[in-house]
This record gives structure tokens, sequence and C-alpha cells, in this order.
């Protein structure tokens, strides 16, 4: 057991918190006004589960803080999480490639999880169990996942935003075996700490966000949260980050890393650029060639973008609907960075062919095939959604280049 002074000193001197010695993924942090008992997990360990109902238990602290937002905690705690799904108010709010994100994270950890009988997030959802039964409060001290994911997308190159895509899809089908041994190395500080330099080599921007910046969030959350004895359940991973800043004042920078950053002005500016520098080709064109050779470049571009488009929607099996509207919606929302054509698709087509209740049961199952994207009616829908805004950025490219042509040739 690690014990932590506000200067960052370790000790193994007897304290009246924690009752007794605890192995090293338990570390005893001493603030001014409290005690925190720093409890780092693996997500898919059943040790650690075992782990957090023993301290709990032991300890019978005054708050149990826990590495969860109010959505995960949702989704841990309701067992038909679905029911309060709204995928048209997704679609309308733009967060249909977050939902997928966070799908495919859950479906690998799922996968892993399987293995060893013991579901992702069981120990946190212990925690909760255990404060609840015990009638001690318990605080969520962990950032909105969507704010954590958007930052770190905003914060990435796109080379690096293709690379990570590439790498998240690529765990769908990784079929790595883990077993507790395993996991008892992983929790190793040494190994989770080459971990996480190999994230920050390879990204940094996204280190800083899914990790860095969630390691001061929750150590400000934790010397926050109420009562004079706390233990705190985090993941393995955030154990040593927690421990190294919780020491320091990060109260001013809480807003700024709890906000989502706006688009930049350079690409709002690059979102109109080429609309208009269509719009404004097509008119030059008409000035100087007529009237005829504009109206035919016109319909060159709604072709150009409402075929690919068309047929991006046709390979993930979408709905006539839903293909005869993204037809038509394509040639438009490719002059608007307001709204995809890939969007429109994926609105259709929750409209024209819902997903039932049990494919929402088994989507992270179906996500580990490929033929499970199709026979699943709510992965279909993502589907719809990136083949058909795939086909009109091709579309856009292609109509474009013509118009380009024309107008200087």
């Amino acid at each position: 057991m690690k014990t932590l002074s506000l200067s960052g000193t370790t000790s193994m001197h007897k304290i009246p918190f924690p009752h007794r010695d605890y192995p090293d993924d338990v570390a005893v942090i001493h603030l001014p006004d409290k005690t925190v008992l720093l409890v780092g997990t693996a997500h898919i360990s059943r040790q650690s589960t075992d782990l957090v109902r023993e301290v709990i238990e032991e300890e019978q602290p005054d708050t149990v803080c826990i590495e969860l937002d109010d959505k995960r905690f949702q989704a841990l705690s309701r067992k038909q999480h679905w029911e309060g799904l709204d995928l048209k108010q997704i679609i309308r709010s733009k967060q249909l490639a977050t939902l997928l994100i966070n799908l495919i994270l859950a479906s690998y950890q799922k996968k892993l999880g399987g293995q060893l009988g013991v579901m992702p997030g069981t120990e946190l959802l212990t925690a909760a169990q255990e404060a609840e039964k015990r009638q001690i409060r318990t605080v969520l001290c962990d950032r909105d996942v969507r704010v954590t994911l958007r930052r770190a997308w905003h914060a990435t190159s796109l080379w690096k935003k293709c690379s990570l895509l590439a790498t998240l899809f690529t765990s769908l089908f990784d079929d790595t075996k883990l077993d507790e041994q395993k996991l008892a190395e992983l929790r190793r500080q040494d190994v989770l700490s080459e971990l996480i330099n190999e994230i920050g080599a390879v990204m940094p921007e996204a280190k800083k966000a899914l990790i860095d910046e969630r390691d001061i969030y929750m150590a400000e959350k934790i010397k926050a949260a109420p009562g004079r004895r706390l233990v705190a359940v985090v993941g393995a991973g955030h154990l040593e980050g927690i421990r190294r800043v919780i020491t320091e004042d990060h109260s001013a920078i809480m807003t700024e890393i709890d906000t989502i950053p706006p688009v930049s002005r350079a690409w709002k500016i690059a979102g109109w650029s080429l609309p208009a520098l269509i719009i404004l080709s097509i008119s030059l064109i008409g000035i100087q060639k007529g009237a005829g050779a504009a109206g035919g470049l016109v319909g060159y571009w709604f072709l150009a973008n409402g075929i690919p488009a068309a047929i991006g929607a046709m390979l993930a099996w979408a709905h006539p609907a839903t293909i005869a509207s993204v037809f038509a919606a394509a040639p438009i929302t490719s002059l608007s960075p307001l709204i995809g054509a890939g969007y429109v698709a994926a609105f259709v087509q929750v409209m024209s062919r819902p997903p039932v209740v049990r494919e929402f049961e088994n989507v992270s199952s179906d996500m580990a095939s490929v033929a499970g994207w199709w026979q699943n009616k709510l992965l279909r829908i993502f589907l719809v959604f990136l083949l058909s805004g795939f086909g009109s950025a091709i579309g856009t490219w292609v109509g474009g280049y013509e118009i380009f042509t024309n107008l200087f040739s």
C-alpha cells in the first residue's frame, strides 16, 4: 500500500485511515482536510471488482468517488439503457460519430471482459452498489465522455484522426486473449507508465484530452467531494496521474477543460470557401459562356453528388426512401458545411427502418463480424451514414473539378 502526503512523499507508517494494508493498486493520499484511498482498477478484471468491494466494506468511507460521468453511469446501471436512446435527436445534434466511437470502445472492452466472465465497468458499478447498500454518498467524478471525445478529436490532426479511426475499427476484429495474470501485469505501475508514454509519443494531442485532462478533472472533483474519508475508484491508467496532480491547485482551468472547443475561424472559412467557389464559378461560366453552359454544369453537379451518395446508401442496404433522399439531398448539403448528406441519410433510415430491441442488445457482438454490420439495423444506420457521406464527398470533388476545369478552359 502506498501512502502519499500533501508534498507527494511516500511512507509506510500506520494511520487511522485506512484500517489495513492493501496491495499497490491502492494509494493513500493525505490532503489538508481529508484522506483519499485511490483504488486503481482494470475495467474488465474480477480481481479489481473484489478489491473495490473489500475496500468499501472495510473502510466505511464518508464518500465514494467513481470514475464515471452521468451518462456512462446510466448505461451501466440500467440494463436496458437503450430505452432512453433517441437516435433522431442524436442525428439532429450531429453526435452520431461520437455514439459510434463509444459503441466501438464498449464492444472491444466487452469482448475482452467476456473472456474473463466479467463485463467492463463492473467494478465501477460495484462501487456504486456497495455505497448505496451502506448508505454512503457517491460522487461521479469523471468528465462527460462527449466532451472528452470531442476535445480529443478537435486536438488531433487529420492524419492522426484517420489513424485513430483505423485503430478503432481494427480493434473490433482483434482476437487478443487475456487472462487474470496478464491483467495483473497490466496494472503494474511500470507497464502502465510505458503504455501512457507510447500513447503520448504517437498521439500527444489525443493523450492530453483522453488522459491528462481527465486526471486533473477527476483530481479536482475528488478534492471537492464532501467528507474527510474518501474512497475513489478509478482506472489503473489514471492512478499515477491523479496522484501527481491532486496535490496541486487546478481549479482555475476546470471550466476550460470541461468545454468543447468551438470550431476555429480557419475551419469555418474553409468550410464555406468551397461552396462559395462552386457557386461563383458557375456564375462566371454563365456570364462567359451563356446560361446553357452554366445550366449543364448545375445538372452535372447534381448527378456527380447524388449518384455516388446513392450508391453508398445502396452498398449499406439502405431503405429505398433513404436512397432517394440522399440522392436529392447530397448536391444541396455539399454546398453547406452545416449538415452532411450522411446525416440526412441516417435520419431517413431511422424513420424508415428503426432498430428493434434485440439489435440494441446485440450491437456489441454484432460489431465483431463484418456481416453483423449489415444484419443489425442499428449498425446499418452507421453504414448508411458513413458510406453515403463518403460518396457525397467523392461527388463534391468530381463535380468541383469539372466546374473549375470548365471555368479555366
